[in-house]
């Protein structure tokens, strides 16, 4: 009989009782997510009453047992009482059993050496974690350049309705908050450049500030960060839900590779709606500075437009929009490979959200100050 994963969700109760809901089976092979959950778990709760409620845990061996006291023994160390709920016979035997073996001192108050000792194992882990997240990264990347080169070699097995339903919900439906977000980056440039350029007597240069901080620097940048917020979170909860009610495994058992269905579908539509955004984002940041420079400047739309014409070069243009597909496999391929992480507990899915959003920013910045460096660098 195949073990089923071993699972605990953490509920806050209105009574101020936090609520350990155990579930699967407690074995050596399947402990892993429940160990890192219980790990979190155990630096964050002090002085609260716990409830571990073992009802739906099927079968238990020692090392289940032994975790349990473990994180029983530490968690009553931090002024903790725990209670534990629905456990059978069986396992009050096993319990009996190796309580004995566990020392008193396991789990014993850290010395004035340990406190000092712990910024420095923490920084130790995280330095770990963030290699191991590096690696894992750039085999996700390779996993899905292999599954983008099979479905180009057989172009009938692309699911072509899934791209088109994505570029939907990534595109289409985002362009209500990409206008809002880009005409008030409009307005705010126009009002702020006409404070300065007033004092000169030099008005008609707003026109040259908004038409290039827009369509070169600022339109991609702030479109790039919605879509982060918006879609790249969207996807990390998506494929974050498929995971912990199984469906990825159910997907690879029946011969679908999800890399080819689910992720590379994703990608594509993200990397040909961002550009078509970007262009729409231009239009709209341009129009709130020109409804700006006709109120506060005086300068007439015909003469906005006009001006318009003879300073915006069309590379600028298309500095913007070739920045998009690039922003956009960034994005799209940081929110699938964090929604792969998730574990099998739906506290992860909100983590691994908020990473993914917070990941595909920093990165989103990093490739555009990159793209500034070489492109000043190249004189373009």
């Amino acid at each position: 009989m195949k073990l089923q994963q071993a699972q605990i969700q953490k509920i806050d109760m209105t009574s101020g009782t936090v609520l350990f809901e155990c579930l699967g089976d407690w074995t050596a092979g399947t402990l892993q997510d429940v160990t890192k959950f219980l790990q979190e778990c155990s630096r964050a709760l002090r002085n609260v009453s716990i409830q571990w409620n073992v009802a739906g845990v099927g079968k238990v061996d020692s090392a289940g047992m032994m975790l349990y006291i473990h994180y029983h023994d530490l968690l009553r160390s931090q002024q903790c009482t725990i209670e534990l709920i629905d456990a059978s016979p069986e396992y009050e035997e096993l319990y009996q059993l190796l309580r004995p073996l566990v020392s008193a001192q396991a789990v014993s108050k850290a010395g004035i050496f340990s406190r000092l000792h712990n910024p420095f194992s923490n920084l130790g882990k995280a330095t770990t974690n963030f290699w191991s997240d590096i690696k894992a990264f750039f085999s996700f990347v390779g996993e899905n350049s292999v599954a983008l080169v099979l479905s180009l070699q057989h172009p009938s097995s692309i699911r072509y309705a899934a791209i088109v339903k994505n570029i939907e919900e990534a595109g289409v439906r985002a362009l209500p908050i990409i206008s809002l977000t880009s005409f008030l980056i409009g307005v705010v440039i126009a009002y702020q450049g006409a404070v300065q350029l007033q004092k000169f007597g030099a008005n008609i240069f707003i026109v040259d500030m908004i038409g290039i901080s827009v369509t070169r620097e600022l339109a991609p940048l702030i479109t790039a960060i919605v879509v982060a917020g918006r879609t790249g979170s969207s996807y990390t909860a998506q494929l974050g839900t498929m995971k912990i009610t199984e469906e990825i495994n159910a997907m690879r058992i029946m011969g679908f590779e999800p890399h080819r269905f689910l992720v590379l579908p994703r990608i594509i539509a993200l990397m040909i709606a961002l550009p078509l955004m970007i262009f729409f984002a231009d239009i709209i940041g341009i129009a709130g500075g020109m409804i700006v420079s006709n109120i506060h400047l005086n300068i007439s739309y015909a003469e906005f437009i006009n001006r318009l014409q003879n300073v915006l070069d069309i590379k600028h243009v298309w500095i913007g929009l070739v920045k998009g597909p690039f922003f956009a496999w960034l994005i799209a391929m940081i929110g699938c490979f964090r929604g792969f992480q998730v574990s099998s507990n739906t506290e992860s899915i909100g983590r691994y959200t908020t990473i993914s959003v917070v990941n595909a920013i920093f990165f989103v910045i990093a490739c555009d100050a990159l793209f500034s460096v070489v492109l000043t660098e190249l004189g373009i």
